[in-house]
């Protein structure tokens, strides 16, 4: 099926759309501008990302399937079924296209004197090295499993790759194993270097190397070996215990995913085919998995951390991240901020703002409270260390975690604990809505009144992916919008009480009536001869109803232009329906992470920064914060900024009903928009 077949009613389905989302990544390991290492690492992403579609996605498809339901409403118009089919064999094509693309890699650093060498590569200088390596550090903590027929299989672990192993005894008879390969030890082990030679080999083909060591008490005359992995559900199940606290619901749910229900099941297409079979018994695969036959090896996720060998003329150069004009880190930012806003974006400036922030709010003796939404923490977190700091302080530091943002659970578990641990007063977000805000406030005692100090960002406040996530922090002491933030932190205490807000606008009760309000705005200038604009960017746009009001939009006269990161559902520029929409994609150096909404309000622009993407999930089933951007200066800014993205011309691709991720045409001086970004904020700064 082509990727057209999959747009109907006038919507690209998303799941497809995402499909080409991850292809564009594919693409920058491909791209030779790219340097060779970083290649590798997209390779690495783009089988992480695929990894989390599956479990996430995918597993939501196959339940639709299974419970009898067709899907097409949810779904774009396509059926379930056909679906499921459908995603099986774009990937089929994609995996066989990231093989070559990571073969090509291979001979490239060849060139460059890196060789990832093969278990009957090992020079006999090598062997020894190897030897010791295995028996040191990877033997003592192997898990083998071996396969009989009156023994159960164990439950696979979910993203786990293992070893099909198949021994022929000398007798005739088959004895199967399966080796899982290590977590707690590098995946690619480097060998000592010869003749100015680097040489890596994976632990993959260290234990093919090995297995005669692991198999030493078998009478076999052949061994061989095939890499296999299975990818879970990834749905968390939540018991109804009333005795059982929410963290260990939550921490009881993140050990069942290990044992989910599998959705994809991925293979060496060179193994036996007995071997195959006898695995895809025991694990109980059916024809709703996704069953994908690949190459020798799996986990490519693993790439993303491929090691750097002191190569610095192979990866990207290191960006020093600049400091805010006008903002020290050696002074109080409380004072700066009392003047005027400021605004960080990150990884372009540098994210040391945020934690100064709130070190100084814990040691501040006039500040009395600390209210902060956490989604996702850093493994090493300043920021939680800052929280704790300030309740050991004798602050009142209320901290609503979300123990449901995927994937991160057990991490902000453990942290909650800690602060837990330490006094600071922990709300678990709302019940039946995740917390995906982005928001601070502090209140300090100033000449015997209370002043409102915070910020509210696009991201999350991690120090980690501040360093290759695209965000917009707002610094603010702006009264009148703290005071809507104090807000939603009351109906984080009291949620049967909806608040209103003067100038926030706050999912899950007023998005989408507010921006329907300032869509139609639009539509109204274009009816009385002026001017409509809307200019977007986001990571995801797949709502449906929102889409639809863009079209209505478009067909009034509204000038639209969209740049979105992952997946979009809208079709642009078909006559008739969204011909004045035009949308990019940049996918580069850098994670496009920030949401930008700007509405030319014929003349005097409205603009706000936000945490939500226009997903249904986002808008009806989140609590999300978009902030309007009062500061000439940095509304300036952000339109600028939002130019330089736009009029990107190296890593913008088209979206568009083809799905063909064509590269937008570069017929005039070339706007490499990331580096051009950081060129900025260095002008900026010099100004």
């Amino acid at each position: 099926m082509s990727k057209t077949d999959a747009v109907t009613n006038n919507y690209i389905n998303r799941e497809i759309s995402w499909l080409q989302f991850n292809a564009r990544v594919l693409q920058e390991a491909s791209d030779i501008t790219v340097p060779l290492i970083e290649r590798l690492r997209f390779v690495g992403i783009f089988s992480n990302n695929l990894d989390e579609f599956f479990k996430v996605r995918y597993a939501t498809v196959k339940r639709i399937v299974e419970a009898g339901k067709g899907g097409k409403n949810e779904l774009g118009g396509i059926r379930a079924k056909e679906l499921l089919e459908i995603i099986t064999q774009i990937v089929i094509k994609q995996q066989a296209e990231s093989s070559n693309i990571l073969r090509i890699i291979q001979e490239q650093l060849e060139d460059e004197n890196i060789f990832i060498i093969k278990e009957h590569q090992i020079t006999q200088n090598q062997h020894d090295f190897v030897k010791k390596y295995f028996l040191r550090k990877v033997s003592p903590g192997l898990v083998t499993i071996i396969l009989n027929d009156n023994v159960n299989l164990p439950n696979l672990k979910d993203s786990a790759a293992y070893l099909a192993v198949k021994m022929i005894m000398k007798t005739g008879d088959k004895q199967y194993a399966l080796l899982e390969i290590p977590k707690n030890i590098e995946r690619f082990i480097q060998l000592p270097k010869q003749e100015g030679k680097d040489f890596i080999i994976m632990i993959d083909d260290l234990l093919r190397y090995c297995l005669s060591d692991i198999f030493s008490i078998f009478d076999y005359k052949s061994v061989s070996a095939h890499m296999i992995k299975i990818t879970r559900d990834g749905e968390l199940d939540f018991d109804s215990d009333l005795s059982k606290s929410f963290i260990d619901k939550i921490s009881e749910s993140v050990k069942h995913r290990e044992i989910g229900e599998p959705v994809r099941f991925v293979y060496d297409k060179t193994i036996d085919e007995d071997t195959l079979q006898n695995l895809m018994s025991k694990m109980g695969i059916d024809k709703t998995d996704s069953i994908i036959p690949g190459g020798r090896y799996h986990n490519r996720r693993d790439y993303m951390g491929f090691p750097s060998l002191g190569r610095t003329d192979l990866m990207y150069d290191k960006i020093e991240a600049l400091p805010i004009k006008g903002l020290s880190l050696q002074e109080s930012l409380f004072a700066a901020i009392n003047k005027k806003d400021y605004l960080l974006h990150a990884p372009y400036q540098t994210f040391s703002y945020v934690v100064k922030f709130l070190r100084e709010a814990a040691l501040d003796p006039r500040v009395k409270t600390i209210k902060i939404t956490i989604y996702r923490l850093a493994e090493i977190s300043h920021v939680a260390s800052a929280l704790i700091n300030a309740a050991i302080n004798g602050k009142s530091v209320t901290v609503v975690i979300e123990l449901r943002a995927r994937f991160d659970e057990q991490a902000n578990i453990a942290y909650a604990e800690q602060m837990k641990s330490e006094g600071v007063n922990l709300i678990f977000g709302v019940a039946g809505l995740k917390v995906h805000s982005k928001i601070c406030v502090v209140e300090r005692e100033e000449n015997n009144k209370i002043k409102r100090y915070g910020f509210i960002s696009t991201g999350n406040f991690n120090e980690s992916t501040a360093k290759i996530y695209t965000d917009y922090t707002l610094f603010t002491s702006s009264q009148k919008i703290l005071k809507d933030v104090i807000k939603i932190f009351e109906f984080f205490v009291t949620n049967y009480r909806i608040q209103s807000y003067k100038h926030l606008i706050v999912s899950p009760h007023f998005t989408r009536k507010s921006l329907f309000k300032l869509i139609d705005a639009e539509i109204e200038h274009v009816k009385n001869g002026n001017e409509g604009i809307i200019r977007l960017k986001m990571n995801s746009l797949s709502s449906y109803t929102m889409v639809d009001k863009l079209y209505e939009a478009s067909n009034a006269g509204v000038k639209i232009q969209l740049i979105v990161r992952g997946l979009c559902c809208l079709i642009p520029g078909v006559k008739g329906m969204s011909e004045n929409i035009e949308v990019i994609s940049v996918i580069d150096k850098f994670l496009e992470h920030s949401r930008v909404y700007i509405f030319g309000n014929n003349g005097d622009t409205k603009l706000y920064i936000s945490s939500a993407d226009w997903m249904t999930r986002n808008i009806e089933n989140r609590v999300e914060v978009s902030c309007p951007i009062y500061d000439e200066d940095i509304k300036r800014e952000i339109i600028e900024t939002f130019n330089i993205s736009w009029n990107d011309n190296v890593k913008a691709r088209l979206i568009n009903q083809t799905q063909d991720n064509t590269y937008r045409e570069n017929n005039k001086e070339k706007v490499r928009s990331q580096f051009a970004l950081y060129d900025y904020y260095l002008k900026k700064l010099n100004e």
